[in-house]
Formats: C-alpha cells, structure tokens, sequence
C-alpha cells in the first residue's frame, strides 16, 4: 500500500468512527446488536436502514468497505472528482451537460472561470433549459454593472482582467442582481456539505432558506474561502413535482466492466427534498431516496431515513402528495445512455457517481457532480448491491470485498 492509500485508509476509518458517534443519539440499538453488526463492518444506522442478519449481511457492501476500500478504486484519479473545479474542466467534451462555473471566491476576490454565458432558453412547459453551442465562437457579454465578462470559446476560458480579481462579494452581489440565484460550492466539500443556495428577495437575501440583510450577506461572501460561484441550474418539471422546494438530483453509478472492456449502471436512484431536508435533498437530511428501474426509469416507492424507530417507506411524496411508486422519469433511456458515454470516455475512472438534475422532457440532464466513492446507504436501503453479480465482481476485482 503506498503513502496515498495508507493516508485515504486512515481519514476513512476516522470518518467511519465520526459517522457512528453522530448516530448514537438517535438509535437506540442494544449494545450487544451494535457489537454484531461492528464486527461485520456495519455501522448501527445500517443495521436499521438494511434489516441485517445473518442470513443475509454478506449481501451488502459494509461501511468499512465503502469508507476505506471504495476510496482506493479510482487511485489519483480520484482528485478529479473530489474537486469540483477540476471536475467541471474534466467534462469539458460535454459542454451542453455541464453548468456554468463563473468564477471562484479566493482571497476576498473574484476570479473568473468560465464565460458568463447568454440566459438559457425556455423550454416546453416553461421548465426545461438549453443552450447551443455548436460552432467554436468567443463570445463577450456585459455584465450586471456594465463590466465586461470574461471572453471563453471552445478550447476554454480566457480571463479578462476587468472581471478577474474583483471584489468576491461586489460581484456575487451584482450578478444576483441579474440572475436572482446562484449556488456556491466550496471546491473540495461533498455529501452536500457546504453548498451555499443563496437567492435575492425583496429586502434582503437568502442563503438555505435563512434571510440576511446586505451587509449580514456580504461579511457571510467574506467568509467564503475557495469557493465556487456557479449558476442555479433550472429543474424540469417532474422533479420540480415531486417537491418544488429544493434541487431533486438523480444519483447514477457507473461500474467499468474491465472484461467485457464496457461500463454499466451499477444503481441508480432519485432523490427528493422534504420540508425536513430543505434546502437540499439530501437523504441524510431527511429526504427521500426511490430506487429506479435502470431498464425502463420506473421508480420505486421512497425511503426516508429514521432518527428514531423504524425506516419509513412512501409510495406518494409525504408533502407534496405527488407519486413516487411507479412513476417514469421522462427521457430516461436517453440519460443512462448518455452518462454509459460519458463513463466510456473516461474508462480509466472505474467507479463513478453522476449527479444530475432532469431540465426538460426528452432525456434534457445537467451534470452538477461527480463522486468517487459514493455513498452506499441511500442505495443499499432499496436492497444489497452484492446480489448482482456484475457489481460484485466489480469490487472484487478493485479489492473492495
């Protein structure tokens, strides 16, 4: 094991410990299921979440392989994912899949990524958006306080200085100015951990729902330390259904088959907010999770994690009423299609976790991350991953079980 796999085997096993000390508060497991279910590798929230035994554990990839030996798959590849920054330039090549990453907040200043790019056409229905950018072009836009923006073609961004190193907040300020919302990711967090969604209202701003003042928004811009300023990613209409409160991604793991020289779907999920998960849709927040069928984009009824008794299972949306059980997400064969491309081309990142947000009807989908070891328990709550054999000769040819 080298100096790198040694160090990603050490923070996951710190991370495994963190994660079963944040749950103790809200499981009550008896102590002596809680030391059945440690020495097999499980955590105690998923003895709940799976209904482990011991007929049946064996089935399931554990906490410790998915905290330690998933984090090994990708090798250095690894950081491309991690960071958000390094992601969106890795997807270059599908352009027309990726949301506008403007610039990044670093050292109290602005620093320009991409373009501002042209306002994204209205789709049917009002809901889904698009844009065309089929020919090589530079392009030069004004920006909301008559600045010029940063001039980008084909090959990539060229930074203008008149937008470059602006002051971070001065320009998050203006350009919600023109936009109304924007995202803020800081470069390197995951599981939906630091994400900012803030929006401009009469009177004030909101960052995940909490209203500021201006001067409360800028010293909160102040803060903000690498973190990127990306656009706010219009959702179509059948997620915006299921719950119009927050982003509803849909999570795809692509496996790449190295016998059959291919990549495949391993799982696919939808996952919707609640009032509980606002603004995010997290499952760990409390939003739901519904497993899709990966031939025909059918889902499953939805899953919501327990903070006490047991997992609650929902055949319609507990807030909304719209169904869950048995509805199709539009486009769906075009999606999976399309992101088996993307996990084709890039074959030497075996073990990918797309998520990707559904813009129109007709299989529309913006890419808004990349994951390298994605989590499990959102998955495996809908059943064990080992039951398919192409998925477990998968990890067991990385070295995961």
């Amino acid at each position: 094991m080298n100096v790198r796999d040694l160090y990603a085997s050490i923070k996951g096993v710190q991370h495994l410990l963190e994660t079963e000390r944040d749950t103790q508060s809200y499981l009550s497991e008896p102590l002596r299921r809680r030391l059945w279910l440690w020495r097999r590798g499980f955590l105690t929230r998923s003895g709940v979440l799976y209904g482990l035994e011991e007929s049946n554990y064996r089935e399931y990839v554990t906490d410790s392989q998915r905290f330690v030996r998933t984090k090994r798959i990708n090798g250095p590849w690894s950081i491309a994912l991690s960071n958000k920054l390094a992601f969106h330039w890795l997807l270059h090549p599908f352009d027309d899949h990726r949301m506008s990453v403007y610039g990044m907040l670093h050292n109290g200043s602005f620093h320009a990524i991409d373009s501002l790019r042209p306002p994204r056409a209205i789709g049917d229905g009002g809901t889904s958006r698009s844009r065309s950018r089929s020919k090589p072009s530079v392009t030069s836009a004004i920006g909301p306080s008559g600045t010029r923006s940063v001039e980008m073609g084909r090959s990539g961004p060229s930074h203008n200085p008149d937008e470059t190193d602006r002051n971070g907040p001065d320009w998050v300020v203006d350009r919600l100015e023109d936009e109304r919302r924007l995202v803020l990711k800081w470069v390197q967090g995951g599981g939906g951990n630091n994400v900012l969604l803030c929006s401009r209202v009469d009177g004030g701003y909101r960052v995940n729902g909490d209203r500021l003042s201006e001067p409360a928004f800028r010293s909160r811009l102040a803060d903000l330390e690498d973190y990127l300023v990306c656009e706010f990613v219009e959702q179509g209409w059948f997620p915006s259904e299921l719950y119009p409160e927050t982003p509803n991604t849909i999570r795809i793991v692509t496996m790449y088959d190295d016998a059959a020289g291919e990549p495949f779907v391993g799982a696919a999920i939808q996952r919707m907010g609640t009032a509980d998960s606002e603004p995010m849709d997290n499952f760990s927040q409390g939003g739901l999770t519904a497993e899709i069928d990966v031939e025909t984009g059918e889902l499953g009824p939805g899953a919501q994690l327990p903070y006490d008794g047991d997992l609650e299972w929902y055949a319609t949306h507990p807030d909304t009423g719209t169904r869950i059980e048995g509805a199709q997400i539009p486009g769906w064969s075009r999606i999976r299609d399309r992101i088996l491309e993307f996990a084709e081309t890039y074959s030497y990142i075996p073990y990918i976790g797309w998520d990707v947000v559904v813009t129109g009807e007709d299989g529309e989908f913006t890419v808004l991350e990349g994951n390298s070891y994605p989590g499990l328990k959102s998955i495996q709550v809908h059943g064990p991953l080992l039951t398919d054999d192409r998925v477990r000769r998968f990890y067991e040819r990385h070295g995961v079980c």
